[in-house]
């Protein structure tokens, strides 16, 4: 099972990337996110927990062998950005900025981002991630329900 926990929590290897890893499963994730057909609500309900949860078991082994946190495991990023530009519509003003939010709140880890990662084994790993995706998701739906409203006065 460890080689599958390793394909799975470096997102098949691209946590092998040299630069950037995090950055790097985050844009690849939305470029899939991008060309696959929109996931319907029910889809959204079923693929992100069980997302996580493969996470959790993936980088709790990943973490086991390669040490706490440890940068080659990306599937984290993968269901944060998933969070991001949850149910959003395909607009690549939105996608783009889901993306570069989910970057910042990932990197700089503000409260209780950086607190999540004490959580033990894979949790921590995934938690943090999941945060992140979440004030990204917060603040596009917020920033683009303010423009939508003054574009449209409604």
């Amino acid at each position: 099972m460890k080689p599958l926990a390793h394909i799975i929590g470096s997102t098949f290897g691209i946590g092998y990337f040299p630069l950037a890893p995090g950055t790097a499963g985050s844009f690849v994730t939305i470029t899939i996110l991008w060309f696959l057909p929109a996931l319907t609500p029910l889809l959204w309900v079923i693929v992100l927990p069980s997302f996580f949860f493969i996470g959790v078991w993936a980088a709790t082994i990943c973490e086991q062998d390669w040490g706490h946190d440890p940068g080659r495991v990306v599937w984290d990023e993968v269901v944060g950005m998933m969070i991001a530009v949850y149910m959003m519509p395909k607009q690549w003003p939105i996608y783009a900025s889901a993306f570069v939010l989910f970057r910042f709140f990932d990197i700089l880890k503000p409260f209780p981002v950086h607190q999540s990662q004490k959580l033990p084994k894979g949790w921590g790993v995934m938690v943090d991630d999941v945060i992140a995706g979440i004030y990204a998701f917060i603040i596009c739906h917020i920033l683009f329900g303010l423009i939508f409203k003054s574009l449209t006065g409604c």
